[in-house]
């Protein structure tokens, strides 16, 4: 068993605990405290990224081990894919918490924030390294009653408003949820993921298991925000602080719903045909209608909110046409590709989604507005916030040799080789969209004439520039993952611990 395992969620709750103590007593104790906590999270999540390869670390909570080798514990799992999103979680969340230190100020009540910022964290790490439904749940729930105060920190009408509508869905995506488990545990008799798989083998009930799926895609669907289940999101983004808000769209919809979707049906389910067929057909819906529905915001951060329901269209289309492709037994090796270009693309949305918020936050603390039509002229008088933006709208817009580029690039390559020509040119057309909002985003905020008082103007603080420089460092770092080299060391353990429908069964089961 490995004792690292558990400190992704001990460390994050014991924080939340200490904050809401010591903080109390002592001054700025709770930023600093938050983000120390998070940059040791960090560290751990790239140990285990670079020393975990084909392994599967499990760790068995209390001690308890399989009774006729049937797992009876809680299982916490770190494999190849559970090591890309715990960093993409960590990082992102240090950065976020690093960056509030100056945003947060103009909000009363910052112990209540970061306290809620770490139960966020711990809730993420939890979902993601649980080996069982049970636990997912329980980890889901922390994670977004967490975020449903947050999004509703500033208590504006907006943001109530915008919080409850994300409640109201959040419960209704929840119980979906539960409602799937109960139909799961009724026929397999455990929640153990791996176990499941095994019941599932020896032969099930069809038309069932048909339901069951797709009562579980339509909950963790609605946590993902993939359309048509994205009602909650333009609000929920846009009205919560931005480095919620990066959050939100950069971790929380791949944490507890993309990453969810994708360990269930490859390592639990049996891929089936028609449901590979609907899961392509909800990632193509996405990202072609979230494109259009964004292109004409003038609100910065529904713009931006816009962008993650195309931008997670496209992980779960090239994810579906490997499906397709695995369901058919055909073609192995595209199949590993289109996954690869899915993973590939969830990392990078990560990072240039988390930064565009985080550049829409310094504006709005600069100028106080997010309307584009009130800004004009500020790569001038902010420097930093104007050229990360740049990396981040060029990234999103897949302009070489930024990361978006090369990993749209895998997707079209694999979607052409698959013979899925239609989406193909569908990709390559909501790329060139994305690109003209984007420019329309770089024009109005930052080049354009504006009647703004210049004397007003200046840029951000050091620990918000500090953030945004080194998410546009990442954006251009992680474009070195199309290196065979790097991809092997990454993104190849994951590839095969979703591909291999046996490996991560036998090996929990096995131990």
């Amino acid at each position: 068993m490995n004792p690292l395992l558990p400190f992704f969620v001990i460390t994050p709750l014991a924080g939340a605990f200490l904050i809401m103590i010591i903080g109390r007593f002592v001054s700025d104790f709770n930023k600093y405290f938050t983000s120390l906590i998070l940059l040791f999270l960090a560290c751990i999540s790239f140990y285990f990224l670079f020393t975990t390869g084909e392994n599967i670390y499990v760790y068995k909570v209390g001690g308890w081990e399989p009774v006729n080798k049937v797992p009876i514990g809680i299982y916490m799992v770190m494999d190849g894919f559970t090591a890309i999103i715990v960093c993409i979680i960590n990082l992102i969340g240090f950065l976020s918490a690093f960056y509030s230190i100056s945003y947060i100020k103009r909000y009363t009540a910052e112990n209540y924030f970061y306290a809620l910022f770490c139960l966020m964290i711990a809730g993420m790490n939890g979902v993601v390294i649980s080996g069982d439904l049970f636990n997912i749940f329980v980890f889901l729930e922390i994670s977004v009653i967490s975020s449903y105060a947050l999004v509703a920190f500033g208590v504006e009408k907006n943001e109530l408003e915008a919080s409850f509508k994300y409640q109201v869905l959040g419960a209704l995506a929840s119980f979906l949820i539960l409602i799937g488990i109960g139909l799961i545990y009724w026929k397999a008799k455990t929640l153990n993921i791996a176990d499941i798989k095994t019941a599932f083998s020896n032969g099930y009930d069809k038309t069932y298991y048909l339901f069951v799926q797709i009562v579980i895609l339509s909950g963790f669907g609605l946590k993902a925000a993939i359309i048509p289940f994205h009602a909650w999101l333009p609000d929920a983004h846009s009205s919560a602080p931005s480095p919620i808000s990066a959050m939100l769209s950069g971790v929380l919809i791949k944490a507890v719903g993309i990453y969810v979707i994708i360990r269930l049906f490859f390592n639990m389910f049996i891929i089936s045909e028609s449901m590979s067929i609907l899961i392509t057909t909800l990632g193509t819906l996405s990202m072609v209608i979230g494109v259009f529905l964004a292109i004409g915001q003038w609100d910065i951060k529904r713009l931006l909110a816009y962008h993650s329901i195309s931008q997670m269209g496209y992980v779960v289309l090239s994810v579906g046409i490997g499906m397709i492709l695995v369901s058919r037994g055909i073609k192995p090796e595209v199949a590993a590709l289109a996954i690869t270009g899915g993973i590939f693309h969830l990392i990078n949305h990560a990072a240039f989604k988390g930064l565009l918020f985080l550049n829409a936050g310094a504006i709005e603390y600069t100028i106080g507005t997010r309307d584009l039509k009130e800004m004009g002229g500020l790569a001038k008088d902010m420097p930093a916030t104007s050229a990360t933006s740049f990396v981040a709208s060029m990234s999103i817009s897949g302009i070489p040799p930024f990361n978006g580029f090369f990993s749209k690039l895998v997707i079209i390559i694999a979607a052409v080789m698959a013979r899925f020509y239609l989406l193909a040119v569908l990709a390559v057309i909501v790329s060139i969209i994305t690109l003209a909002s984007f420019l329309k985003f770089q024009r109005y905020a930052f080049y354009n004439k504006s009647d703004i008082k210049r004397d007003k103007i200046k840029e951000v603080p050091f620990p918000m520039v500090f953030s945004m420089v080194i998410l546009s460092i990442i954006c251009l770092m992680l474009s070195l993952l199309i290196i065979p080299e790097i991809r092997e060391t990454i993104l190849t353990p994951a590839i095969n611990i979703l591909t291999d429908p046996l490996k991560y069964s036998s090996t929990i089961i096995g131990q």
